[in-house]
């Protein structure tokens, strides 16, 4: 009987566990669900209804006031998706130093 208990408890747990975690889509979220994530309230959440439908991540910072690359990393972390993808930043590409010449002084 104890054995039983535990199972059903840590089957509870697992799946209370995963639906905390579900990813939701920008996109398709309601108002109300879209203000279940730390970062967005009720005038963020009506600005990203207003402004759907989102191609990517780019486009979601492009067209949201309010939201930025760091609040966009936070609400990934959160669960959050656009389109099915987690924000990932922008790679930053590094150019190659090149020393300039200086003038000889006349």
């Amino acid at each position: 009987m104890r054995s039983i208990l535990a199972r059903l408890m840590a089957c509870a747990f697992t799946l209370s566990f995963t639906c905390a975690f579900a990813a939701v889509d920008i996109n398709l979220a309601p108002p109300d669900d879209l203000m279940a994530f730390k970062g967005i309230g009720p005038s963020t959440s009506q600005k990203i209804v207003r402004a759907r439908p989102f191609r990517d991540w780019q486009d979601l910072l492009d067209r949201v006031s309010g939201i930025g690359p760091k609040t966009a990393e936070k609400l990934s972390a959160q669960g959050l998706t656009v389109n099915g993808r987690a924000y990932s930043p922008a790679p930053v590409v590094w150019k190659r130093f090149e020393p300039r010449r200086l003038k000889p002084m006349p």
